[in-house]
């Protein structure tokens, strides 16, 4: 359901954004680097402004994204007196997790942020532009704000080089490149980002990968792949469901592979779903069906039931969407 709120172009999202006294920026549950992104540099944008800021989440703010100055202090409790909540990198209140009834209760203006093609313009506010990254519209915004700060553009990197696989995926464009190119002429580290975001990794997650590719299972004459993440595989290589981003994209990269699928259970019978396309398939369209969204190239949703159930559900669904 789409709320009453208003649609704003980006100048005028700033100039509403400059009216806020203080904050608290939302990131959305089990928190990837665009989302985190968003959420620092925005606090950088409106504490330039002399805005008092709180970051939150749900959980846990993943050990990988550590490197850059703050994330270790992102907390988990908004701050009631604040003005205005802001949501950044939600498609919809539900991906804000247990601080959904939170934003959606309080009494504040409320913002909403947000590149996925499903969001549902909750908010008092809204800009939501179909790009590659949040932190590509966070970038373009910042053009109203006082020149940011080597650690606001770091953030804002952070954001656009994860959430496009290292400027890989088709969702890049010659404005992703511009933006990137604009945020390292403010003083970003692009090495030291994708060092951290694409190099780097603990034995745990190499072990974890290797059990999860060498398990890939193929459906419909090979345009399927589904990798598998059970919660007794991440206990027995010892790792964290975090370490499972970016898992998704080497089956994907298989030669006759249309669409890519990643279950990660979350808990006994709930799997997160990450779906992936090459081009054949809208797997927004997919996400939808069951309640999820995102990209028509890139989505996700979550699924009940027993392991063989839900890779059944997700491939009959999927061979309708895919094209012939």
């Amino acid at each position: 359901m789409r709320s009453g709120g208003a649609s704003l172009t980006l100048e005028g999202m700033a100039e509403q954004l400059k009216q806020v006294g203080s904050a608290t920026i939302f990131c959305h549950m089990r928190p990837d680097g665009d989302t985190l992104g968003a959420a620092m540099g925005l606090k950088c944008l409106l504490e330039s402004c002399g805005a008092v800021c709180r970051v939150v989440c749900e959980g846990p703010i993943p050990e990988k994204f550590w490197f850059l100055e703050g994330m270790k202090e992102i907390g988990s409790q908004p701050d009631e007196e604040a003005e205005a909540y802001i949501a950044v990198d939600c498609s919809d209140e539900r991906r804000l997790g247990s601080l959904s009834n939170c934003f959606c209760r309080a009494k504040k203006r409320k913002f909403n942020i947000d590149h996925h093609i499903s969001n549902t313009r909750f908010g008092d506010y809204y800009y939501v532009e179909d790009c590659a990254a949040t932190c590509q519209i966070m970038t373009a915004l910042a053009a109203y704000f006082p020149p940011l700060t080597p650690l606001a553009a770091n953030y804002f990197l952070l954001g656009l080089s994860s959430d496009t696989g290292n400027f890989a995926h088709s969702n890049v464009t010659e404005a992703t490149f511009l933006a990137a190119a604009q945020l390292v002429s403010r003083g970003a580290d692009i090495h030291t980002i994708q060092y951290y975001m694409f190099k780097r990794q603990r034995a745990e997650r190499a072990a974890l990968f290797a059990r999860a590719m060498s398990a890939i299972r193929y459906y419909e004459d090979g345009q399927i792949a589904v990798i598998c993440v059970t919660k007794r595989m991440l206990a027995e290589c010892g790792a964290t469901s975090d370490m499972t981003e970016g898992f998704i994209d080497f089956p994907l990269s298989v030669v006759g592979v249309e669409v890519a699928v990643c279950l990660l259970e979350t808990a006994e019978g709930r799997f997160k779903i990450s779906l992936r396309s090459n081009g054949k398939a809208d797997v927004n369209a997919v996400a939808a069906v069951y309640g999820g969204g995102g990209h028509v190239l890139a989505s996700g949703c979550m699924l009940g039931g027993s392991l063989e159930e839900v890779i059944d559900k997700l491939r009959y669904t999927i061979r309708q969407h895919i094209e012939v």
